[in-house]
């Protein structure tokens, strides 16, 4: 019966109009997903931004910054915080004196010291007692004393600034100078804070706010430079650290309305300059932190500064450096977390702006960059569309993952070269979603296609055959190619009579529970099985893909089934043996068959010496025999020579080998231990040295593991002919198997 003749589907010359209309729709859709922007995409585009710094982490400057760590251990050795201020002024005078260029406190002093000693007299007095003291009790107030270290030298105040708070905040130190439109309509605003004593405000040099604004996942990725409390504009602690160290006496602001700068229509910032250095900045004066993981170096215990016997080795860390002073003790909780680590002291976020700014390395997100997402999200989509529509549904993955491909290999780019942030999420999540709903339509059609073939062949092919076929029909031949090909066979040893010592059930249970670990294994190593013969296995390697290291993977794949065996035995208390043949050479594979059915197999002279190498294993005694072919491919494993034998059906005799283990037992000494007397053993066997191959023969075998013992054995016996029978002059040591 000839198979019939497809038809085309009437309307199926409509079917790309259809999933072109079903593509544009998407692609909108997508579009406006993206003018929108949905949490869930900026939290994926924060996780892309924080990959590339972990990749490529900004390099460090080499700034002069220290970080005067209150750690755990000078809390250890100064005592539990929070520590009397005047230790913290003597921290000041100390740092002051080693020639700081600015102090900065990533912290706050909103409440008198409750350690003062004129406080201790004043709680005394309230409750009746007379205390006279001569000297006054001005030197006896430890915030009076830490205002005093503020004012001997240039202090920046850190300052907290919420909206849960709406206390009043002291007067910035700091001026401003404005290139541009006021920037009071889009810094962001604050109802007020948490500040220092007046008196320590006064005393400073500079204000700033050490609050970093969290995202939605809780991580540091950027902060306002700027932020604005009633009519007051402050700086952040590191850019106000920045100025009193340079001697600055202000900012310059710059923003839309300025010379040089575009005007969006609403205000906008897009520069600050702080002394000799400027800085790129968001539309709100917000800032996006490069970072570079700053070592460990760059600190200094608080208790090393206290102490003057140290003052020696830490004076060149100090001296001329921005000291930012901040704990890194866990239980003082100023932890943040960032895209390089979960917990990281936020007085090194501070430190990685400075180091930042100094090294003028910025990452910027123009104005431009989602026009141009939305334009590469549309020219990709079209694109793949165009593709879908020509190619059908089988380059349409590979299509979608190239141009997802190229999105973030060119976000990659900007970010690598240029230190742009171009978002590849949104163009990605377009492309997916054109993908996601423009493949179903095309694999319907698709199907449509195999149903039919599948109903017309299914009577004549193998299913496996049928779904090749339907995949691509050209495929279906008869005839084949020669390949390289290792091949396997492999046989339970003594099946037949155990086969007659069990019922149906129990046979088909043993024998599937061992065809089915073995079949894992061979399927693992790449091979092709070929077909199942009872308890014997056929596989072969290198067809029809290629299989470059194949006569490995084929003699790990025996090592592999020896052990599924040794397992099988231990679960049911069996002495199954197996025996496998392995051999490399040209075969004739392909599918092979008649009209009617067929299968993928393959044929020739090498299956057949693959078939005769099996069957010697068990004339040898031993479980796993390779031909020297075979061996050529994988020499790192633990084989030794067997013997040098003529088969039946072949001229010439062919060298086979017991593997013996893989390539760690090769590398053992026990394993070149016998392998040398081995090979002594076997020399002296060839040249018909029978006398010196027996005592060769006693002395490897002692070193010979178990499985091997069949093998020695053998050649006792044949030594043992050879001894009352010796060979005629010229004997080449091959010896000729009789049977197959």
């Amino acid at each position: 019966m000839k198979p019939p003749t497809r038809q085309p589907a009437a309307g199926e010359r409509h079917k790309g109009i259809i999933v072109w209309g079903v593509g544009l729709a998407v692609l909108v859709l997508a579009i406006g997903a993206m003018l929108s922007r949905p949490a869930v995409f900026a939290h994926l585009s924060n996780l892309v931004f924080d990959s590339y710094q972990r990749l490529k982490p900004r390099q460090e400057a080499g700034a002069p910054i220290v970080v005067a760590d209150i750690d755990e251990a000078s809390l250890a050795k100064i005592g539990q915080w929070p520590w009397p201020r005047t230790t913290i002024a003597t921290l000041v005078d100390r740092l002051g004196q080693m020639g700081a260029g600015a102090i900065a406190f990533d912290m706050v002093f909103p409440e008198p010291d409750r350690t003062s000693p004129s406080r201790v007299i004043a709680s005394l007095r309230k409750e009746g007692a007379r205390i006279d003291l001569p000297a006054g009790e001005e030197e006896l107030d430890n915030d009076a004393a830490l205002a005093a270290a503020f004012a001997r030298n240039r202090v920046v105040a850190g300052i907290a600034i919420s909206n849960e708070n709406s206390n009043a905040l002291p007067a910035p130190k700091a001026g401003f100078a404005f290139g541009g439109e006021s920037p009071k309509d889009y810094l962001p605003a604050f109802s007020g804070g948490v500040a220092n004593l007046p008196e320590l405000s006064q005393a400073a040099t500079g204000i700033g706010f050490f609050s970093f604004p969290l995202s939605g996942d809780g991580v540091v990725r950027s902060l306002p430079l700027l932020a604005r409390a009633g009519d007051n504009i402050y700086p952040a602690l590191a850019i106000e650290a920045l100025r009193v160290a340079q001697g600055a006496t202000g900012f310059i602001i710059r923003s839309t309305g300025a010379s040089g700068e575009a005007n969006t229509g609403r205000p906008a910032m897009t520069a600050l300059k702080d002394g000799d250095f400027a800085m790129p900045t968001g539309p709100d004066g917000s800032f996006r932190i490069y970072y570079s993981g700053m070592p460990a170096m760059r600190t200094v215990p608080a208790a090393d500064i206290l102490d003057p016997a140290r003052e020696k080795g830490i004076q060149e860390q100090i001296a001329g450096h921005i000291v930012l002073v901040g704990t890194s003790a866990v239980g003082l909780r100023d932890l943040v977390a960032t895209p390089f680590r979960e917990a990281m002291p936020g007085v090194r976020v501070h430190a990685e702006i400075i180091d930042q700014i100094l090294g003028q390395s910025f990452l910027t997100r123009p104005d431009w960059a989602r026009g141009a997402e939305i334009s590469l999200a549309v020219c990709l989509g079209l694109l793949l569309l165009l593709l879908e529509w020509r190619f059908g549904a089988a380059v349409n993955s590979i299509a979608a993952i190239a141009g997802i491909a190229i999105v973030i290999g060119l976000s990659w780019a900007a970010f690598d070269r240029l230190h742009l942030l171009l978002d590849p999420i949104l163009p990605s999540v377009a492309l997916a979603l054109v993908f996601a709903v423009t493949t179903p339509a095309l694999l319907l059609l698709a199907n449509r296609e195999r149903r039919f073939i599948q109903s017309a062949f299914g009577r004549y092919l193998s299913p496996t055959l049928v779904g090749r076929l339907a995949d691509n029909p050209a495929e279906l031949k008869l005839g084949g190619e020669v390949r390289d090909l290792t091949v396997l066979f492999s046989d339970i040893r003594g099946f037949t009579t155990l086969s007659e010592k069990l019922d149906p059930s129990e046979l088909t249970s043993l024998l599937n529970a061992f065809l089915t670990p073995a079949t894992d294994v061979l399927l693992r190593a790449d091979a092709t099985i070929d077909k199942y013969i009872g308890d014997a296995i056929m596989a072969f390697w290198n067809a029809p893909l290629d299989i470059p290291d194949h006569r490995r993977k084929a003699c790990l794949a025996a090592l592999a089934m020896r052990g599924a065996l040794g397992e099988l035995n231990r679960a049911r208390g069996m002495d199954l043996r197996i025996g496998i043949g392995l051999h490399s050479g040209d075969c004739c594979v392909g599918n092979l068959g008649s009209a009617q059915r067929f299968s993928y197999s393959a044929i020739g002279d090498s299956v057949n010496l693959a078939s005769r190498i099996e069957g010697l294993t068990k004339q040898y005694g031993v479980d796993i025999l390779v031909t020297e072919d075979t061996v050529e491919g994988a020499a790192d494993l633990a084989f030794i020579e067997a013997d040098l034998v003529r088969v039946v059906g072949r001229e010439h005799p062919i060298r086979i080998f017991a593997l013996v283990g893989d390539a760690g037992h090769a590398q053992s000494e026990a394993f070149g231990t016998f392998r040398q007397a081995h090979e002594r053993f076997i020399g002296a066997y060839r040249r018909g040295d029978f006398e010196s191959a027996l005592s060769g023969l006693e002395a490897v075998s002692a070193k010979a593991p178990e499985a091997l013992g069949g093998l020695y054995r053998v050649y006792g016996d044949r030594l043992a002919v050879l001894a009352k029978a010796p060979p005629d002059p010229g004997w080449d040591g091959v010896f000729v198997a009789e049977r197959k």
